[in-house]
Parts: structure tokens; sequence; C-alpha cells
């Protein structure tokens, strides 16, 4: 069972790929295909896996893990779940495991418990990231991190002014598009026609309708949160391009210039191979690659629901006007 904000078992389990199922379709796999033709990925599909965006030190130039890593993780995790404590958002799950150390990522608050996480799985490679062959982002350009000290600074000075201060996902504006954040609330809900397909996000119930014909992207001067997407079949791999970014939509410099591709491949009958490849010239001074496999459930979508009552909003503000009289006194 499993809720999006709401509470969700905490059992760990285990999905176990081989390293011909994280490259290909297995030959002795047939893939189901709509009544277009087309393969079918139609359905809900979660992102649970524990697998690290960048390969851990710990893990040298080891691609897949070895049945004795298996085995250790699977120990480990069983201890964690059943100390029952703080909940592991993202790859805090793997860092819990090798620092032996539970505990939440926002203790002013208290955070969540591990009841409100859902089930994490063990798939074979230790990062996502397969290029740069290192499993490590490629390093950033200099003016992505001079803009992030810019902004790390103003954010500590000057955290609540506006709300214009406050990062896009605590506005409920957008989480990003695909949000690839796994384990909290990161289903997708794929719908196919012949011509379009559609990628519902539960968080934070964004809807991606993207054409499958052959037309031209909307003009350059046309910026959007989530970009502009194009798919296209490649065999029975759906490719799916998207440009036009506003600048707006993340903290990295130049986002009107980046170009994200995604390409998803079924492999067996409850699992998707995922790959992005974003190219962003602003960010990093290389194009990198993540894979992740995407497992088939029986949930269904949940509404996520943000503050969209701005109250959080309204707290924020008020709470930090409150602070400047504090300081004022003082």
């Amino acid at each position: 069972m499993k809720t999006a904000t709401l509470l969700c078992s905490s059992v760990l389990t285990l999905a176990l790929f081989s390293a011909a199922a994280l490259a290909q379709t297995t030959n002795d796999y047939t893939v189901p295909r709509t009544i277009d033709g087309h393969p079918d990925f139609q359905g809900v599909w979660e992102n649970n896996s524990i697998t690290p965006v960048e390969r851990p030190d710990v893990f040298g130039t080891k691609e897949l893990l070895t049945d004795e890593d298996v085995a250790f993780l699977q120990t480990r995790l069983s201890e964690i779940n059943q100390e029952g404590g703080d909940a592991l958002f993202g790859e805090g799950v793997l860092e819990a495991v090798f620092s032996g150390e539970v505990k939440s990522y926002d203790p002013s608050t208290g955070n969540y418990d591990s009841q409100w996480m859902v089930d994490r799985k063990i798939h074979r490679r230790t990062s996502q990231i397969i290029d740069p062959p290192n499993g490590k982002y490629p390093p950033r350009t200099e003016r992505a991190i001079a803009m992030a000290k810019a902004e790390a600074q103003h954010r500590e000075e000057h955290p609540a002014d506006s709300y214009t201060d406050r990062p896009l996902g605590e506005r409920c504006l957008s989480f990003g598009a695909p949000r690839l954040g796994a384990g909290y609330n990161s289903y997708w809900q794929i719908v196919q026609t012949r011509d379009t397909v559609a990628i519902i996000q539960e968080m934070a119930h964004d809807v991606r309708i993207i054409p499958l014909v052959e037309m031209p992207h909307i003009h350059a001067n046309i910026k959007l949160w989530h970009g502009d997407s194009r798919g296209y079949w490649e065999g029975d791999t759906l490719v799916i391009e998207t440009k036009n970014y506003s600048d707006k939509s993340s903290s990295g410099p130049d986002n009107s210039q980046k170009i994200n591709v995604e390409r998803f491949t079924r492999v067996a009958a409850d699992s998707i191979q995922y790959q992005f490849t974003s190219h962003d010239p602003g960010t990093y001074i290389a194009p990198y690659t993540r894979e992740i496999i995407l497992d088939l459930t029986p949930d269904a979508i949940y509404e996520y629901a943000c503050h969209e009552g701005n109250y959080g909003m309204e707290n924020i503000l008020s709470g930090h006007r409150a602070e400047e009289r504090l300081e004022a006194k003082n």
C-alpha cells in the first residue's frame, strides 16, 4: 500500500536485475503492443530504487552489485526497517546503510518517521549515472558554481523577504519534469494513443502530453516550466525530446539552452528501462546519462496535496517578519 503524503508501508523489498536485463530486452520476452502496434507502456510505474544518482566512492569502479553486495544491503536494510526511525528520503537509505546512522534530513521540524515512506527496492546498478562511466556528474561550469554560491548567500541574507525568495517546490509551482526523485510520490502513470503519450507525475500532479507525430517544436521564444516535448519511436524504444525550458524552471544558468532526451524500453513484463540524457551547457561542461528501472505497480496515482491554500507561504513570510521585528528591537 502507498499514499501520496499519507501513511505507507516501510517494508523494504528486492527487485534484482541481471546486467542483461539492465541493458536489453531479452530474447525470450515478448513486448506487449497497443492496438496500433506500438510497444505498450500503459500503467502505473514506480521509481523506488535505492540506487544513488552518483556512484558512492565505496564502490570504486564497480558498475553492478555482486550477490554479496546485495546480501549485505538486504541485511542492513532489514535492520534499519526494524528500528522504525526517521524517514529516509531519496539517497538517505543508502547513506544510512554505510554510515550506520539513521537521521532526519530536517531535524528542526522533526520530519516524518519511516511509516510515511514507500517500499524501496534494490537494483543491480551502483549508480544511476552510466555516462560519464565513472558514475559521477560531469564538472559544473564556472558560471553554475558562481550562481549557486550567490543564491546560497542571498538565501541566507534574505530567506523570505518575498515569496520569490523561496524554492519553486515550496511555492507549489513545480518539482521539475521529469521528476526523478525516488521513494516519495515517485509514481508515473502512462497513457497512450496512436499519436500521443501522456505521462502523469504524482508529484506534483503534473501531466505531460507529448505528440508522437512529426511536428516542429514551438517557437524558440516560447519558454515553459516543463519545456516542450516531442516523441518518436526508435524500434521498440519510445524517445522523448524536450527543449524550450524557462530560465526560471530551475536554479541553474541558461536553462533555455537545455535539451533532455528520455528513452523508454520494456525489458520485462513488470519493468521499463528508462534512460535520461541531459544536455545542459549552462550547468555542466558535458552531457550526462542516467538509467533507472521503473517497476510496474498495481497502486494508483494519488492526489499530491501541496499547500495550494498558501497557508504555508503565509506562515513562512509572517515568521520572517517576526524575526525582523525581534532583530530591530535588539
